[in-house]
């Protein structure tokens, strides 16, 4: 005969929560298509309007104008995660900011590149600070919308998820880019100023329109799908029950007011504190891998492309198996094994570098060893995303998750405008190139896997899940 707790399983609502993830697919979409291209705008912006023919001249340029949109973010992400969690309307405390955000930054996204082609270095930065501002007005209570309803022993798997809806906004925006090629329009390798104006804007200008109209569709979906107050209500007493199975040190108290105990701040800090190193490489990384491309391998933008998708591909594994792991050795050791893998891909690369280089076999203008490497560093990481965010808000009352998610993303939106600056700067200097990438970002994740080490380690008792036939969604 089952127990109490057999029939008190915890099932997820797999229809819910892609459904949700249509919030992420449109966030990651966005970030997809502004990293890839706003970079390598600003570099030929930059080039031209300082005359300058070495592009790496100007990447301190870049990583600056990089860096001072993400520093609204930094202010303006807990604020609103802030703000929602205070929030109460009729379609939920989350929604409301979804859906004005959204659609203020559809509306603003594709004016980036008319700016680019009208070679307006101020109205192209102005344009992406403002982009950068709307979504941050959505990206906290859409993310936060997750953990508002899933009790804390699925959020690993619920990330997931949420990740692979997220990835599959990535990857839509780079077939995208295949249709409209960047290289070609920007005429990279050719001399002279003012390149563009022999182009069709068209060629740029389509991808920021499919973007926008992919943003809006999926945040029409997510709210016609679900409804936020009556799911809330419907879950409530598993959520709670899930407070019960929390992986944290000290137990919660109820009130909203009431401080963390010390035990629970430390664990706070640590996590955030390995966050911050570990987007200090993977935003160094994603912000000049197409000018890394373009300008040191010789290759096409095309080629990025090609392996954003290989590690998009690499990544979506981690992301289906990364919560099943967690489930078997903890949060923590799953976490640690990622940012050790990645680490590794990186030491290979390095060496790589510099003992074949990029010659030999390859595909569209890269060395398959780039592609096996990113294709496992995409799976490491994902093991690190799946589950860092879920062990920041398992340390919060569910009256705090907006709270909480604005401390997410402070740590990691501080390493997304340092890290642009601080490699922009290292690569004006003489001393160092564009090999100098995966040394820069070897370091920070080493860095992090040294400080997330320190974190406590929490396994509560067997937490269990319906199986089979009882764990489908059939209530939504």
């Amino acid at each position: 005969m089952e127990s109490t707790q057999e029939k008190q399983g915890f099932k997820l609502s797999y229809k819910r929560t892609f459904t949700i993830g249509f919030a992420f697919f449109g966030i990651l979409l966005l970030w997809q298509v502004y990293d890839t291209w706003c970079p390598t705008f600003l570099t030929e912006l930059f080039k031209n309007a300082l005359g300058i023919d070495d592009e790496t001249q100007v990447q301190y340029l870049v990583g600056i104008m990089m860096a001072l949109d993400n520093v609204a973010a930094l202010l303006l992400m807990p604020l609103f995660g802030r703000l929602s969690d205070k929030t109460n309307t009729r379609i939920g405390k989350r929604m409301p900011y979804i859906l004005v955000g959204t659609a203020l930054c559809a509306i603003a996204f594709p004016f980036i590149p008319v700016l680019f082609h009208a070679n307006s270095v101020g109205g192209t930065i102005v344009l992406m600070a403002v982009v950068v501002l709307f979504a941050m007005m959505y990206r906290n209570p859409a993310v936060a919308l997750m953990p508002d309803l899933t009790p804390k022993p699925l959020r690993s798997k619920a990330n997931g998820i949420i990740n692979i809806m997220g990835y599959i906004g990535g990857a839509f925006a780079t077939v995208v880019g295949f249709v409209f090629v960047l290289t070609d329009y920007l005429g990279i390798g050719k001399k002279g100023t003012n390149t563009w104006a022999y182009h069709n804007i068209w060629a740029i200008e389509g991808p920021f329109l499919v973007g926008s109209v992919l943003m809006i569709i999926s945040a029409v979906v997510l709210f016609i799908l679900v409804k936020e107050n009556k799911v809330k209500e419907e879950i409530k007493d598993e959520l709670a029950r899930g407070e019960a199975e929390a992986e944290i040190v000290d137990k919660l108290e109820a009130e909203e007011e009431a401080p963390m105990t010390k035990a629970n701040k430390i664990m706070l800090w640590l996590i955030l504190g390995a966050e911050f190193f570990w987007f200090m490489a993977d935003n160094g990384v994603s912000t000049f891998l197409n000018n890394y491309i373009i300008y040191n391998v010789g290759a096409e933008s095309t080629s990025t492309a090609i392996l954003t998708i290989v590690g998009g591909v690499g990544s979506v594994i981690g992301f289906i198996f990364g919560g099943i792991i967690a489930s078997k050795i903890g949060r923590k050791w799953t976490l640690l094994s990622g940012l050790l893998l990645a680490l590794s891909m990186y030491a290979i690369w390095i060496i790589l570098t510099f003992t074949a280089g990029f010659s030999g076999p390859g595909i569209n203008g890269l060395p398959i060893w780039l592609y096996v490497i990113t294709l496992f560093k995409g799976f490491g990481m994902s093991l690190v995303h799946v589950n860092s965010y879920p062990m920041v808000v398992e340390l919060c009352t569910n009256k705090k998750v907006g709270q909480f998610t604005g401390y997410y993303y402070a740590a990691s939106m501080s390493a997304q405008t340092i890290t642009p600056v601080l490699l922009g700067l290292l690569l004006l200097s003489p001393s160092f190139d564009w090999d100098l990438l995966p040394i820069y970002a070897g370091i920070c994740i080493l860095i992090s896997a040294t400080i997330f080490f320190f974190v406590k380690n929490v396994k509560t008792k067997k937490t269990t899940f319906k199986k089979g036939l009882e764990a489908l969604d059939q209530d939504d």
